[in-house]
């Protein structure tokens, strides 16, 4: 039996959370063409007779401008400390040196898997020097070519993955969970992606989503949540005239939560305004970046 920690680490909008929901075939991670999506470190448990692989996708590393970027960076910092293999993730279109400079930055000490993704938006010449490139580097045990979007093949992803997996027992005894996150905490993404998708500028940067109330009730469940902002004109635009972005939101949601749950669902949606709660303690800590 392999078992162990697979951590996946890259610049903001590589395709972390994509290939994370690629390799556990479910929808654990949100997606967005903005960069800074992923605000927390998800790991998702898969499985198998003879393995068990515990995935993160953790968030795209930057500079921190405020507390909220800190905690994000400290999530990344605690995936590097407990790495059995690291998936350095590379968009193939991305500057190649900026990606360098950021994995040997990260001074690992474990092996990793330098994966080249997006090859479906390159010409095979292009997905060759990058490999090329790759695989002259010291941290780079192995380099591979994936698609995130198109899925991965046990052979180009998973065997790779294996051959430098630790032997043990399995983390988790459940073989049926494929995550040590609560229901609520994906109900909550699944709100913040629907306001990345439908909001521009600085509101989705601007927001976060609390979770009021949860309950599972006969026939379906009732979720009660607050979409947080900074200033009163961000609370305008989320609401929209005559409450018709609010709506949508809640609509749009709703059918992402009902096929994640499997169940139908009652979803109140209110918005609240916290000045500068990304530089806020207390309220970080509260909005569930307090770890």
């Amino acid at each position: 039996m392999k078992a162990g920690f697979v951590n996946i680490f890259g610049k903001p909008n590589a395709g972390k959370s994509t290939l994370l929901n690629a390799l556990m075939g479910e929808k654990l991670a949100i997606v967005s063409p903005k960069v800074q999506t992923t605000r927390h470190r998800i790991k998702a448990i898969l499985t198998e007779k003879d393995y068990q692989i515990i995935f993160s996708d953790t968030p795209g590393i930057i500079q921190p401008q405020y507390k909220l970027h800190e905690k994000m960076m400290q999530s990344v910092k605690n995936a590097l400390e407990d790495a059995d293999v690291a998936i350095l993730l590379v968009d193939v279109n991305d500057n190649w040196e900026e990606n360098d400079t950021l994995f040997s930055g990260l001074k690992l000490k474990v092996p990793a898997i330098v994966a080249i993704n997006k090859v479906d938006k390159a010409d095979a010449a292009k997905v060759q020097e990058a490999i090329n490139f790759f695989e002259q580097k010291d941290y780079a045990k192995k380099v591979i070519a994936i698609s995130a979007w198109k899925g991965v093949a046990y052979e180009t992803f998973f065997k790779p993955i294996l051959e430098f997996l630790p032997e043990g027992a399995p983390f988790y005894d459940d073989s049926e969970s494929i995550s040590d996150l609560p229901e609520k905490f994906f109900v909550s993404e699944l709100i913040r992606e629907k306001i990345y998708e439908l909001t521009q500028d600085e509101i989705p940067y601007h927001t976060t989503v609390l979770i009021r109330e949860f309950k599972e009730k006969l026939t379906l469940t009732k979720i009660v949540a607050d979409i947080i902002v900074q200033r009163e004109s961000q609370k305008m635009i989320l609401i929209g005239e005559k409450g018709k972005m609010i709506k949508q939101i809640g609509t749009l949601a709703r059918a992402d939560i009902e096929a994640f749950l499997d169940r139908k669902v009652f979803l109140e949606l209110f918005v609240k305004v916290r000045p500068k709660w990304r530089d806020n303690d207390m309220q970080l800590k509260e909005y569930g970046y307090g770890i």
